[in-house]
């Protein structure tokens, strides 16, 4: 094997699909990079068994061939050569690397070894604008379960219908929901039956990582194509495709915990909301980490405060455009900053029914996005 390439078109390669690449005892061929020269260019694949990604470089190949190399090895090297052409020679097992003054030489492993990636049939396309898909993984992933005990809840629902994406993830405690708008490749897939499939978690954070290092085209323009089987979800952008297995399991009807109309409704500005909370966070109760949160009707003031018998105590007034009767709840001040820090705009509005029912949070000037949290009960 014999390749040219330039180093800024490697090394985002590498960037792409190193992380992938584990300390995996058992089976340590996962290590590794794949690495597959052919004419039209080069293939970097690399697999966990439970997902993979392929990017696709352009390169001056002047012989083909196909190895993997050790993904940690190989990236810190190239990420330390000078930002020139590099020359690539794999002859009887070593890689000879070539980068003016720089030369080295990399043991390599033979591509047999390294497990297939499945394959998904690309069919009924759904396709998705790059930046309001990312957004949209980052402001639900956050509520997925980090652990596994209920499988299903380690993941992030994806449901598909007439033309609208709805993401939704919860650990039982809190729920995002975030809903955009999706192209579909025909007008026959558009009017299909709703189509749900729950993607991990872990590959939500692989695919948000994957766009954090892609620029997502002037004016927002760049799209995100998906394919999904019966068992697997594909992502392509660019050159890149990230495949995954899908969770199996039953998704719970979240919609029946959607609270109806709040009793009390107010308006806040985020950032004091948010400072509001951390001020009387040092006052929650360890491992509670509980808030009140009290609305008294008739004032337009929001009440953050907390007690605790080892430490204090904390009251915020705050002002609030508030509707409704004096109402009141406790929650969990983590959960709370996690959704507000999930939100982009400057106001936000709370909606309680009682101190039994979740509360609503949803910024106000941006559709398609709630918040729920779980109270804590006396």
């Amino acid at each position: 094997m014999n390749l040219s390439i330039l180093k800024e078109n490697l090394k985002q390669g590498l960037f792409v699909v190193s992380h992938l690449a584990g300390k995996n005892a058992n089976l340590p061929i996962l290590n590794n990079i794949l690495i597959e020269v052919k004419k039209e260019g080069v293939r970097l694949v690399t697999t966990n068994l439970e997902m993979g990604i392929t990017h696709f470089i352009r390169g001056k190949v002047e012989k083909e061939g196909s190895f993997t190399v050790d993904a940690k090895i190989f990236t810190d090297y190239i990420n330390l050569l000078p930002n020139k052409k590099i020359d690539l020679i794999k002859e009887n097992g070593i890689l000879n690397v070539q980068c003016e003054n720089f030369k080295t030489k990399i043991k390599t492993e033979a591509s047999e070894d390294f497990p297939l990636i499945p394959q998904i049939e690309k069919k009924n396309k759904k396709t998705v604008k790059a930046a309001d898909f990312k957004k949209a993984l980052a402001k639900v992933v956050f509520a997925a379960a980090a652990s596994e005990a209920r499988i299903e809840l380690s993941g992030v629902l994806f449901t598909i219908a007439k033309n609208r994406l709805i993401l939704a993830a919860t650990d039982s405690y809190r729920l995002a929901e975030k809903e955009l708008e999706i192209k579909e490749e025909t007008k026959e897939s558009a009017e299909a039956t709703e189509q749900k499939v729950i993607v991990p978690a872990r590959t939500v954070q692989e695919m948000l990582r994957i766009l954090a290092g892609t620029e997502t085209g002037e004016g927002g323009k760049k799209e995100i194509d998906f394919y999904i089987s019966e068992s697997q979800i594909l992502f392509s952008v660019d050159n890149t495709e990230l495949i995954s297995r899908l969770i199996e399991g039953q998704y719970p009807d979240y919609k029946q915990i959607l609270p109806a109309a709040g009793k009390t409704t107010a308006a806040l500005n985020r950032f004091e909301l948010i400072r509001a909370i951390r001020a009387s966070a040092l006052f929650s109760k360890s491992g509670i980490n509980d808030i009140n949160l009290d609305f008294p009707e008739g004032k337009n003031q929001a009440i953050v405060s907390s007690a605790s018998g080892t430490t204090g105590e904390n009251i915020v007034k705050i002002e609030a455009e508030t509707s409704g009767i004096d109402n009141g709840i406790i929650i969990n001040y983590q959960y709370l900053l996690d959704g507000l820090n999930n939100i982009d705009e400057e106001t936000v509005k709370l909606e309680v029914v009682d101190g039994n029912t979740p509360c609503l949070i949803r910024p106000l000037g941006e559709k398609g996005y709630l918040y729920i949290i779980m109270p804590i009960k006396q």
